[in-house]
């Protein structure tokens, strides 16, 4: 049997930009892929804190150090520039793998998406 769990979690972040005319997804800055061990066109959820919203999408890596956090396309219309977004992946994995599994989880300053 296999199931879903939380494979990588980057907990409240603020997102930088949001840029509707692009085709989509949301941009991360590197630095925090690698953190939370997110790869480029990764399927992740962004939870909105500020408005409750949710959503699914994937990741486009952004520039190295630069804490951008930018929704594009139409997911630029479920959160504002400021908005605290907790951004998710999962993995279907083994049910006995699943109850050692431990998700990468990472902590960035809240108003500089930095790494602390």
């Amino acid at each position: 049997m296999f199931i879903e769990v939380c494979k990588s979690k980057i907990h409240r972040v603020t997102v930088t930009g949001a840029d509707l005319q692009y085709v989509g997804s949301i941009t991360i800055d590197e630095e925090l892929m690698i953190a939370a061990n997110l790869l480029e066109n990764e399927k992740v959820q962004v939870v909105n804190i500020n408005n409750g919203e949710r959503l699914d999408t994937y990741v486009i890596r952004g520039e190295k150090g630069s804490g951008e956090i930018i929704l594009n396309g139409p997911a630029a219309r479920k959160a504002a520039v400021g908005d605290v977004v907790i951004i998710v992946s999962y993995a279907t994995i083994d049910f006995e793998e699943a109850k050692t599994f431990k998700p990468r989880m990472i902590f960035p300053d809240t108003l500089t998406n930095k790494l602390i």
